[in-house]
């Protein structure tokens, strides 16, 4: 083992692959078990990793010829207040043991951020395996994911709408082509490309089912990715662009009673079911889901919207970010009509926060009231409140893992 001033650290080509590929598989412990549960084989597995390292730009640390840890940073767009924005999706985090403790992955990230930010991708997001740690480095929760378990006895009986509902395979044109809908819609969705799609379905075994429903006219308006095994029906994903679909997908659920006892299903609209059935004892847990980070708080002001009935407001907003040096400093803002910009006109109100508080901020995860009285901001709650004033609010709804 070298010293660590003697690493040296470059973006990954596919001649890496096979490292690439061992690293991933060391760290995250992907047991040959786990290939064949679920009906993928070593090479397999490793060939679909040429895709990833052709599209996303993965930066490794060698000690020698051996690389020893790496981050990716894939390109995807997301939906933000319907906005567009194009982010970077950090993902295939990880070192090796022996190598952790020497500031590694720190360097990396600050590379790779750095990459994201002359690309003018101002927003990047991952799904942590250690949440402290990247609370560490600027990163702060902005979604959730809520998990739930049913018995059959308590799927929704009342329950009824006027289209139908269909299988449908998993390249399915209108299948993909609601999701771009969907997400297009959606505060927090990001838009699926093709190797987005190959990420979504890597570990699903073959007896996944897809199923669409259209409304009376034949336009598919939701769907529900779902396995029925062992009696129990999981959900891995339902989404609906209106009430109509929703119930649809539930009077779906509702006609496979004789063939299951529970339903376990994933939601990341951060809205407890509960509520809306007849017996809502059901189980439910709220987890954090995705964390995100502001690269370029500048570029990510340009574009960003808000509440036009929210009156005028001009601003600072002093960033303290260790980690990134263009956004450790004040920043004067003009909320307007709707929009935002960095200005020179003074300032009614002056406020202090840390990086990782304005992005979940702006995602609206959290309100600045609520961070105030969590002591993430600083400065005149009169200001607090303006600040609210002038921002959409509405927690993100993120699903991806890439």
């Amino acid at each position: 083992m070298n010293s660590v001033e003697d690493y040296t650290y470059r973006y990954l080509e596919t001649d890496d692959l096979d490292q690439y590929n061992a690293l991933l598989r060391y760290t995250f412990q992907v047991t040959e078990e786990e290939l064949t549960a679920t009906g993928w084989k070593d090479d397999e597995i490793k060939q679909s990793k040429f895709p990833v390292l052709e599209r996303a730009d993965v930066l490794g640390c060698f000690d020698g010829k051996n690389l020893v840890s790496q981050f990716a940073v894939y390109p995807l767009k997301m939906n933000i207040y319907d906005t567009v924005y194009h982010v970077g999706f950090v993902t295939s985090v990880c070192t090796y043991p022996e190598y952790t403790g020497n500031g590694i992955m720190k360097r990396l990230m600050i590379q790779g951020l750095t990459q994201m930010h002359k690309e003018g991708k101002s927003f990047a997001l991952l799904y942590p395996y250690s949440i402290p740690l990247y609370h560490h480095l600027g990163w702060e929760i902005i979604s959730n994911k809520i998990s739930f378990n049913i018995k059959d006895r308590q799927i929704p009986t009342k329950v009824s709408a006027p289209g139908y509902v269909r299988r449908v395979a998993w390249d399915n044109t209108e299948f993909h082509e609601l999701h771009s809908h969907f997400a297009s819609i959606t505060h927090g969705c990001l838009f699926r490309n093709a190797l987005a799609w190959e990420e979504y379905w890597r570990w699903d075994e073959d007896d996944t089912n897809v199923a669409v429903y259209y409304n009376v006219k034949d336009k598919p308006c939701g769907y529900m990715v779902y396995l029925i095994k062992n009696d129990i029906m999981h959900i891995k994903e339902m989404i609906y662009l209106n009430r109509e679909a929703q119930k649809g997908l539930w009077e779906y659920i509702h006609a496979h009673d004789s063939m299951i006892d529970e339903v376990h299903g994933n939601t990341y609209f951060s809205e407890p079911i509960a509520f809306e059935m007849d017996d809502g004892d059901i189980k439910e847990a709220i987890r954090p889901y995705a964390m995100g980070r502001i690269v370029d708080v500048a570029g990510f002001l340009e574009d960003y919207p808000c509440d036009p009935d929210g009156g005028e407001l001009c601003i600072e907003l002093e960033i303290a970010d260790t980690l990134l040096p263009w956004n450790n400093r004040t920043f004067r803002i003009r909320f307007a009509d709707g929009g935002c910009k960095l200005t020179n006109a003074p300032a009614e109100y002056h406020l202090k926060m840390g990086i990782g508080t304005l992005s979940t901020l702006l995602l609206g995860y959290k309100t600045a009231e609520r961070l105030f009285e969590l002591e993430r901001i600083e400065g005149r709650e009169e200001a607090v409140e303006r600040l609210d004033d002038v921002l959409f609010h509405k927690i993100p709804y993120i699903s991806d893992y890439i």
